[in-house]
């Protein structure tokens, strides 16, 4: 039984890394990574310190997708519609 449990817990632990290997790809194939890292400042804050400035803030989500998208105050990304609200989802759990 206890080895059930130690395999489904390493099961998650799996996918959840899995995830976030695909969205850090996807944020590096939209361009993002050029400006900005997960743990540190480039020209743009880290990732981390995003999450951080917008954490529970219930319109930090459809703000930051707003923002990215728009192109005025964040430079213009590869990434459209679907994959910006990802990639923002993602940030935002970090």
């Amino acid at each position: 039984m206890k080895w059930i449990a130690m395999t489904a817990a390493a099961s998650i632990g799996l996918a959840t890394a899995s995830v976030a290997n695909a969205q850090e790809a996807l944020a590096k194939s939209s361009g993002c990574l050029n400006c900005h890292a997960v743990d540190s400042k480039k020209m743009g804050p880290a990732f981390k310190e995003v999450a951080a400035k917008y954490k529970g803030k219930s319109d930090a989500e459809a703000m930051l997708v707003a923002k990215v998208s728009g192109g005025k105050e964040h430079p213009a990304i590869k990434a459209g519609g679907d994959d910006v609200k990802s990639l923002v989802k993602w940030v935002l759990s970090l």
